[in-house]
């Protein structure tokens, strides 16, 4: 879940989902090519748009009208995509539980690209989520090769921002991985459901990857599914899009944690999701002229009326098999890891009609998600977790200011949060601009805010929740009213104002966080290992 450079949150580190008049294409830095989500690497997204065909990532635009009172990284497109937002958004807008988690590995200061992250948790936090942060200690210790001391005052940093804008802690909790012990136990558990195979093909691990390293990829799952211990909740983990391969793994790790599968059917026989398709046409097309639709007549009809392709032929295989035995639609409750005491439980608890085989349960009088409901209820009751699938928000990646990619490495093309406020002046008024190379030009052409790191900050940071100055600037720029010195100063003495107030705040937390129960002063001995 870690975050490279302006990318170190640990998840639990063009024209898409916005308005052109606010956002900006904030990943299309020189040199990035096409999409490699590596999450301890430097990854960049020349074209966000391939990774809602390449990986499945969905368009935050055709979830945002049902998140109440979205966040201005919502509105402007800042946040792009999402993995199963909306269980979270309805458990928001009904005043359910929910829940939002993400971690920092502590490699260096806290920048502004971090404080995206910071605002996400803040706003669920705000919105009625349980609010969880981390420092990914061991993560930063295996995989990045810091000391133990480098780790300590660096978490330190990011909490204290962290606090200064707005998390509260009295109502969240912080802890760090090497600390929390319930999340130690349950990445032992979740590592019984995690094969070597599986780390060769999302990460690239290979003989020469340390144990700890794979360790350490196991306790982010553990972190992503932690805020579920007590009871299974819609969970979000706000990340940069580099760390969606640990989303999917967490996914999938939760999912075979659970003692029973539930899905839809139509006969005996198990099928997958588009031969399900085929079943259904047939079903609804055949129930209307008789009360029972047999498999051979559903056969018949799908090799008459559909046209063939591999799903088609291989339903009618299996409807042929069956024979006269009737087609009806059910809910099915396959067998994961249950224990005899909480199959037999589930059998007791289903409603109305329902048959028993030796590995499934089907029910003829539910529906699905009363099925689903029915099951982590039975699960939870006999000692299992009842995960539901942590969804995740994602993020643009902040442009460095010198253009090309926001490195921790390179002081120039970040705005620490502990930068002296004259510091972050300095560094806005020396940045690279989307400007073209006259003055003349720009009142012509205007300016090519897209590409333009200082238009980012309005965008992400210096235009707060205020929509209409974001957008004025923007309008300014491409119409060719505002010219780069006077759009950078102004920029500059926001950044000025920003970091001032921001330490602050900073230096009012350090009692409050001295006061919480997070040991920032680690007694770990070893030397860093680290895959360079």
């Amino acid at each position: 879940m870690t975050r490279d450079d302006s990318r170190d949150a640990n998840p639990a580190s063009d024209d898409d989902s916005s308005d052109s008049t606010t956002v900006t294409d904030g990943g299309s830095a020189a040199g990035a090519d096409d999409v490699a989500l590596d999450p301890w690497g430097s990854s960049t997204v020349s074209d966000y748009r391939k990774l809602f065909e390449e990986f499945g990532i969905e368009s935050f635009d055709e979830v945002i009208d049902e998140v109440p009172n979205p966040h201005y990284l919502m509105r402007r497109g800042v946040i792009f995509g999402h993995r199963d937002y909306r269980p979270v958004a309805e458990a928001l807008r009904e005043g359910e539980d929910a829940a939002v988690l993400s971690g920092f590995m502590p490699t260096g200061d806290p920048h502004i690209g971090h404080k995206l992250v910071f605002d996400e948790i803040i706003w669920h936090q705000q919105a009625g989520a349980d609010a969880y942060a981390l420092i990914a200690d061991l993560e930063a210790h295996s995989a990045r090769g810091l000391s133990w001391d480098e780790i300590d005052e660096h978490a330190r940093d990011y909490l204290l921002s962290l606090l200064a804008l707005g998390f509260d802690p009295e109502d969240g909790e912080l802890y760090r991985q090497s600390t929390n012990r319930e999340v130690q136990d349950l990445a032992f558990e979740l590592g019984s459901n995690a094969r070597f195979a599986e780390f060769e093909g999302i990460y690239g691990f290979d003989g020469e990857t340390s144990v700890s390293h794979m360790q350490s990829v196991v306790t982010q799952m553990a972190d992503i599914l932690y805020p579920q211990l007590e009871e299974p909740k819609p969970t979000v983990i706000p990340v940069g899009p580099d760390q969606d391969p640990h989303m999917r793994l967490a996914r999938d790790v939760a999912a075979r944690m659970r003692s029973f599968k539930v899905t839809e059917a139509y006969a005996s026989f198990e099928a997958d999701a588009e031969e399900r398709d085929h079943l259904a046409a047939a079903y609804a097309a055949l129930s209307d002229d008789t009360d029972t639709v047999r498999c051979e007549d559903a056969a018949d009809w799908l090799d008459r009326e559909m046209a063939p392709d591999a799903a088609r032929d291989a339903a009618i295989d299996k409807l042929r098999a069956a024979g006269k035995e009737p087609l009806r639609p059910r809910v099915r409750f396959l067998d994961r890891n249950a224990t005899d005491e909480a199959f037999d439980a589930l059998i007791e608890s289903i409603p109305g009609e329902k048959r028993r085989y030796d590995e499934h349960i089907d029910a003829f009088d539910m529906d699905r998600t009363e099925a689903e409901e029915l099951a982590r209820d039975v699960e939870v009751d006999h000692g299992g977790y009842g995960f539901l699938p942590p969804s995740s928000i994602y993020h643009r990646f902040m442009t460095g200011l010198t253009g090309g990619k926001m490195s921790s490495s390179v002081p120039a093309s970040h705005i620490s949060l502990l930068d002296d406020p004259e510091d972050g002046y300095d560094k806005v008024k020396s940045a690279t601009t989307g400007g073209r190379e006259t003055a003349e030009k720009q009142r012509e052409l205007g300016g090519e805010a897209d590409e333009c790191p200082v238009y980012e900050l309005y965008a992400y940071l210096l235009s707060g929740d205020d929509d209409e100055f974001a957008a004025e600037v923007y309008e300014e720029c491409v119409g060719g009213e505002r010219l780069c010195g006077g759009c950078k100063e102004q920029a500059a003495e926001l950044m000025q104002e920003f970091l001032e107030e921001h330490q602050e705040k900073r230096a009012e937390m350090v009692a409050v966080l001295d006061d919480l129960d997070i040991d920032l002063d680690s007694d770990r001995q070893g030397v860093p290992g680290g895959e360079h």
